[in-house]
């Protein structure tokens, strides 16, 4: 086993040789006005498609200037903020509505909600012995990588997995939204078990149950939760829906679809660009952060000792010595994120609920002091983002930190699906962006004279 996972001399000798051969001079991509990122100079992202389903909004145009604005996220063209606000009113979950929403381009009546959670609902269930031979059989401690190696898998037990019509990509991609709440958490129960040494629970979820329902249900030993911890889950969900289609696994969607590649390929790949601490990997990190700078901050109410601390990350002493404070930023938002904002409304009361008072008080105190200190690296404002937060909500929630990312992926595979099938029915067009070659031509030189 050991040969597999072990660098030995061998492998350090060739990254060696690698890095020698390898650096490209950073000069170049200025000399070539290289878009790093698929970004300009500004940070702005560069037009790359077109899309109707998700809009993200973060400056107006003034004189030909991009002036920061309160954050805006649109689906289909409608605010997300009075989305929530109209299912929340009438006291309803709101993620399956938004899915409908995404993936069919209008917001569903009563009758076409119903009937579309029942068609959830039918699709919820897994192919014979699935759990037994694929998902107990090899279990790992990363849930990402599980979830994806579920979803491959599943291209088996489709007799037509290949077929990229538009009628055939929607009903796959309506059977993994059905499913990946139980490929996610079956996934964890196996790795809590055959890993960890504790108990096994495979519950399967009632049909009248919601996405956020079914995840709190199958993950708790006695199948129970409250109310507001199935509500407020679904809102974390409809939030991380989607996100436009520059976000990076959504981009990957795009293409990856764009070759002509089958449905359970496409998403695996997205779910490989997500799993990124750079991406959907980050509420991980906020809450990881979160706890190393509660065992070495003593007072969590002095604000001058939680600012002394949290400029020992920036200067890459202290927690992962990477520099950042994880959820502090957005690559696109800067006054504000309105999925934070959402977020905020529901942090309050879940807290408490949970008696996790001090724990909100010392995130406040965080949000609060992060952008002024991060003001002094970066040139434009600065905001927490819906890591901050959501990370905190999965804590208080008890979700176990290994199911932060997956259920991230639960609610983004409405965004991803949508995105897909926009692509085959608009693009027709493989994606292929240029990378320009700033080697010198060498002469080849003979075996004997190497």
């Amino acid at each position: 086993m050991n040969r597999f996972s072990e660098i030995t001399e061998d492998i350090k000798n060739l990254t060696d040789i690698c890095l020698e051969n390898s650096q490209i001079n950073p000069e170049l991509y200025t000399k070539y006005d290289v878009k790093r990122g698929l970004r300009d100079r500004q940070g702005k992202g560069v037009l790359t498609g077109l899309t109707e389903i998700g809009e993200v909004k973060a400056y107006t145009i003034d004189d030909g200037e991009m002036v920061p604005c309160e954050g805006k996220l649109y689906y289909r063209g409608i605010d997300i903020e009075k989305i929530v606000d109209g299912f929340l009113k009438d006291d309803r979950f709101g993620f399956e509505e938004v899915t409908y929403l995404l993936l069919f381009g209008k917001l569903p009546n009563e009758g076409e909600l119903k009937h579309f959670r029942e068609l959830l609902a039918e699709y919820r269930s897994l192919p014979t012995n699935f759990v037994r031979d694929i998902i107990l059989k090899a279990p790992s401690n990363d849930m990402m990588n599980t979830l994806s190696r579920s979803v491959l898998t599943m291209y088996a037990y489709d007799q037509n997995p290949d077929d990229t019509s538009v009628a055939n990509v929607v009903r796959q991609c309506l059977q993994l939204i059905a499913i990946f709440p139980l490929l996610s958490v079956y996934g964890y129960q196996a790795c809590r078990h055959y890993l960890h040494g504790k108990s096994l629970y495979i519950h399967t979820p009632p049909a009248n149950l919601s996405t956020a329902e079914t995840i709190l249900y199958t993950l708790r030993s006695d199948k129970k939760y409250t109310p507001l911890e199935a509500k407020i889950l679904d809102l974390a969900m409809v939030v991380h829906a989607e996100h436009g289609g520059g976000n990076n696994s959504t981009f990957t969607t795009h293409v990856v679809s764009s070759s002509g590649t089958d449905t359970y390929s496409t998403i695996a790949a997205s779910l490989g660009s997500l799993k990124g601490p750079r991406h959907g990997g980050a509420n991980k990190k906020v809450c990881l952060m979160l706890e190393n700078i509660k065992q070495n901050v003593k007072d969590w109410t002095d604000e001058d000792e939680v600012r002394a601390y949290l400029q020992k990350i920036l200067n890459k002493e202290a927690f992962d010595k990477s520099g950042l404070i994880y959820g502090m930023g957005h690559a696109v938002y800067t006054l504000s994120d309105p999925r934070t904002e959402i977020l905020k409304r529901m942090v309050r009361p879940l807290a408490e609920e949970k008696n996790q008072f001090e724990e909100l008080a010392l995130y406040e105190l965080i949000e609060r002091i992060s952008p002024e200190l991060l003001s002094a690296k970066r040139s434009r404002a600065i905001s927490a983002n819906v890591d901050f937060y959501s990370g905190f909500i999965y804590h208080m929630l008890g979700l176990p930190v290994e199911l932060f990312t997956p259920i991230f992926a639960i609610a983004r595979i409405s965004g991803w699906s949508a995105h897909r099938v926009e692509d085959i029915i608009n693009t027709g067009k493989i994606i292929r962006p240029a990378y320009k070659n700033v080697a010198k031509h060498l002469d080849y030189t003979e075996m004997n004279q190497r």
